[in-house]
């Protein structure tokens, strides 16, 4: 089914969408920073021409989501499970609290990426930044794995200020040496081992499934991976001696 959105409010747009048989793809064309699109759904795959705006698939539950162009901020908030995917770049706070699914991004993220993520009984959300990310990347990141790819760099770093500020679980995997980046002292920075690297290889096969990346050349590179050091990154602040 396909949904023309460009005179509709998001509201009417969602209500279309439900509307739609679960079992049955729907596409949406005129996108134009519409806010909440698919939010709290489930059973169905949505694709989407145009922009949409901020908190796409927020509390997202079990729907896929494929955007054929960039997304705005918050994109994946606090969803649950399902599958968003980006052939673009989002704006901040991309799977703000989600705690399972998976977000995949094309190219770059702004800032804050994966803050507040978290696993949650026996799901772990995943998001993959195939470019950059801004500063505070898994900011308090509590659970779930992060890997950013920086094919975008283009000799930049591949995330900006700030990364893992706050992390107390989860992972994070970030190609390349990552020489010259500031991690807080919560956290510890160490090249990835053959495990993770295995862990690895499997999810830059499906982001290069997603976007027709060549998979030999993104593993051609290090990796980093970025872990907390303690759950309670801040006991001391808070506890007296």
């Amino acid at each position: 089914m396909r949904i023309n959105a460009a005179n509709l409010d998001y509201r009417p747009l969602n209500d279309a969408l439900r509307r739609v048989n679960g079992e049955e793809p729907c596409e949406i064309v005129g996108c134009c920073g519409q806010r909440f699109i698919a939010a709290g759904m489930s059973k169905r795959t949505i694709s989407i021409q145009g922009v949409p705006g901020n908190a796409l698939g927020a509390y997202l539950n079990g729907a896929e989501i494929i955007v054929n162009g960039n997304a705005q901020d918050a994109v994946g908030d606090t969803m649950n499970e399902g599958k968003i995917v980006v052939h673009g770049n989002i704006g901040d706070a991309a799977g703000y609290a989600m705690r399972g699914g998976k977000i995949f991004v094309e190219k770059d993220a702004g800032y804050r990426a994966g803050i507040h993520m978290k696993a949650y009984q026996e799901k772990s959300p995943l998001m993959v930044i195939g470019g950059c990310t801004g500063s505070f990347l898994g900011e308090y990141l509590a659970g779930g794995t992060i890997v950013v790819l920086g094919l975008t760099a283009n000799g930049k770093r591949v995330v900006g200020n700030f990364p893992c500020t706050g992390m107390h679980g989860g992972k994070v995997y970030l190609r390349g040496d990552c020489k010259g980046i500031a991690f807080p002292s919560q956290v510890t920075a160490a090249p990835a081992d053959e495990k993770e690297l295995a862990e690895i290889a499997v999810i830059v096969a499906e982001y290069c499934s997603l976007f027709g990346v060549d998979f030999q050349k993104v593993m051609d590179a290090p990796f980093t991976v970025v872990t907390p050091d303690s759950k309670n990154p801040y006991q001391q602040m808070y506890v007296a001696n």
